[in-house]
């Protein structure tokens, strides 16, 4: 400990937590600071914090907790910018197959297709060729290049955090705290505080235990049911766009309210978050911990558990459950519900990074009273006083703040990411602003934080590689479920006239007009929930509705087409479904076995401590046992008689019995 600090900082940092040291830095030690911190907020080379200009500000004025919040931030904007050109990579090369997919080209052709309504009463029939647009944008989304792009974020995550464990190894060794133990430490003030002081002991209570497990799931319940609330607006929003008079709503009923779900989607967000801290610090405080860090790692993992479910479980039930009905009105745009979910990705994104780095509260002036300011003009240190007095408070989790939203963002950054290839870009220019931003909040409108000792994130390491093996989970099941790939990947291999002419034609593969038609079913209306009408007003006479190939058996209006693989008889699931599904589960079971697979291999092929480190160490405890063993040679030689000499030969016996001694040792 008083390696790293001196005597005067070690006293400073003891008052602090005691709450007795309150003394702003002197106004020339602040100025350069600031002027270092804000120009190099990520800076981690230099291990000295003797020189007056401090140099390097935030972990000498800020302590090592906030110094490796930097470092890590700035070390993941880096390896971020790699992702972002990927991804960018690979939404260029959609937007260039913008018009060449024959999925979108048969949708836009499909001129003739008449399709359900979309709700049971006042919705109107509409063609298939009207969701032209909306074909194209999700091609462009969803093609070839997106599961490959999932595999490489799977894989970048994995090399992300391993060289992030090599780098802060090399920066807690420069500063001399790799073997540095925090509850030593958190004793060490104790017992500086009242030397009769005794340890806490550990506890445990399965009661306590059981309750807090029943709070937690009641919790992730309600924010379930929040999810459930938001899909239940997006069916009433796009029936009633649907019925609106105003034609561009009219038309785009689906997509507005998909875009005003997900505005109010961000508002649930904003306003769950204050409401999940405190619950997290109720369930904190029922919990009981022993130490302050046994503390944050539980408030840690809650919070972060409620904030996950929060911002995803409308992700998630958009991505995999939306539409599995097989019911015209059910589920997302009859294109898929990829795009779906890259629009409500990206507007909560944008509204996430945007508005969140806007709000910088300024701090509030102290009126003064009168007489006040001319004091205040004449004393230089009370104005500093001052100054650092109307800064915002701060508390003992205000870094938390920072790395949560952090997190939250890594997470929207690599889980739905084969969704929305654009989100590790948008992460990357968001992180440019928000170093800067933090440390002028931190150096300029925050007071200072209690300097803090630590030699790595803590638990947000571990909830990092959580979130990784999510990701590649949930990039499996987007590629696997959402996503049209294997519907069409299976028809091109399997029911193809390609595979039934043995003809290799690119147009013969890809169904020549028959790709999307495989995935539309016949529904008469009178089995529709609602008994739709027939807006010819045709004859209801007919036993059914035709079936692929067949010639209409039913007048016009009688019956129309929806996205599902159904008997026309039964409406029953055909053979082609369930071959669809096995290819699903299949392809899920190989893509998660083979990223996790290269996951583990890149984990093992980059050591978490560079060989540098090692070496130092060695080194290290090589000198300091020469040293403990001359000493101790020193002190057990007799003195030499006078006028006698001591021999080599009792010099190296008496070393080799202390070699002895130190090995049975």
């Amino acid at each position: 400990h008083q390696k790293s600090w001196d005597t005067a900082t070690i006293r400073m940092r003891h008052e602090s937590i005691a709450g007795r040291y309150t003394a702003p830095p002197g106004p020339d030690i602040l100025l350069g600071v600031e002027e270092h911190f804000l120009a190099f907020p990520n800076n981690v080379v230099s291990s000295s914090c003797r020189k007056p200009h401090l140099t390097f500000p935030s972990r000498c004025y800020f302590g090592e907790k906030v110094a490796l919040y930097f470092a890590w931030l700035g070390w993941y904007t880096h390896l971020l910018g790699i992702a972002a050109v990927a991804g960018l990579v690979v939404f260029v090369a959609g937007i260039t197959v913008f018009n060449s997919s024959q999925v979108s080209k048969e949708i836009c052709e499909a001129s003739n297709t008449i399709m359900c309504p979309l709700c049971d009463q006042k919705c109107p029939f509409w063609l298939l060729s009207d969701t032209c647009t909306y074909a194209r944008v999700t091609h462009m989304i969803d093609n070839e290049g997106t599961v490959l792009f999932a595999m490489f974020m799977a894989i970048w995550a994995t090399v992300f955090l391993e060289l992030w464990k090599r780098k802060r190894a090399n920066v807690v060794t420069d500063w001399d705290l790799y073997r540095w133990d925090e509850e030593e430490e958190e004793l060490a003030m104790e017992l500086i505080n009242n030397l009769q002081h005794e340890p806490r002991r550990y506890q445990h209570s399965y009661f306590r235990s059981t309750i807090m497990l029943l709070l937690v799931l009641v919790m992730i319940a309600v924010l379930i049911g929040i999810a459930h609330a938001l899909i239940i607006y997006r069916v009433i929003a796009t029936a009633l766009f649907t019925q609106s008079d105003f034609e561009f709503l009219h038309e785009q009923a689906n997509t507005m309210a998909v875009m005003t779900g997900a505005i109010l989607h961000y508002v649930t967000i904003v306003i769950m978050t204050k409401v999940n801290r405190h619950v997290a610090l109720y369930l904190c405080d029922l919990e009981k911990p022993r130490t302050f860090s046994q503390r944050e790692n539980n408030f840690t993992v809650k919070i972060f558990t409620f904030q996950f479910f929060t911002n995803f479980s409308s992700l998630i039930y958009i991505a995999f459950f939306l539409g599995r009905r097989g019911e015209p009105g059910f589920g997302c745009h009859p294109s898929g519900c990829i795009t779906d979910l890259f629009i409500q990705m990206a507007i909560i994104m944008l509204l996430k990074q945007t508005i969140s780095n806007v709000k910088q509260q300024r701090p509030k002036k102290r009126s003064m009273i009168l007489g006040e300011e001319e004091e205040e003009a004449e004393d230089p240190c009370k104005r500093q006083w001052l100054s650092n007095y109307q800064l915002k408070e701060v508390n003992i989790f205000s870094l938390f703040d920072e790395f949560l939203e952090m997190v939250i963002q890594y997470s929207f950054t690599t889980i739905f990411v084969a969704a929305f290839p654009l989100a590790p870009l948008l992460a990357f220019f968001n992180n440019l602003f928000e170093i800067r931003l933090d440390a002028i909040k931190m150096m300029r409108l925050h007071q200072r934080m209690v300097p803090r000792k630590a030699n790595d994130i803590g638990i947000w390491l571990q909830v990092l590689e959580a979130v990784g093996i999510l990701a590649v989970i949930g990039n499996g099941l987007v590629i696997a479920i959402t996503s049209d790939f294997i519907p069409v990947q299976v028809y091109k291999y399997t029911y193809s006239p390609c595979m039934m002419e043995n003809s290799t034609s690119v147009d013969l593969q890809l169904g020549n007009g028959q790709v999307v038609e495989q995935g539309l079913e016949a529904a008469m209306l009178r089995k529709l929930p609602g008994l739709l009408p027939d807006p010819h007003g045709g004859s209801r006479g007919r036993a059914r509705c035709p079936a692929r190939g067949e010639p209409g058996l039913a007048p016009m209006g009688l019956c129309c087409r929806y996205r599902d693989y159904r008997n026309a008889d039964d409406y029953s699931y055909t053979v082609q479904f369930w071959h669809i599904f096995a290819a699903r589960l299949a392809f899920l079971i190989l893509f998660e076995h083979v990223a996790l697979c290269v996951k583990l291999i890149a984990a093992w092929y980059i050591p978490d401590v560079p060989q540098s480190v090692k070496n130092q160490f060695l080194d290290r405890k090589h000198s300091n046992l020469r040293k403990d063993l001359r000493m101790r040679n020193t002190d057990l030689s007799p003195p030499p008689q006078p006028g006698s000499a001591v021999g080599a030969g009792e010099t190296t016996t008496a070393l080799s019995m202390e070699m002895g001694h130190v090995s049975r040792l």
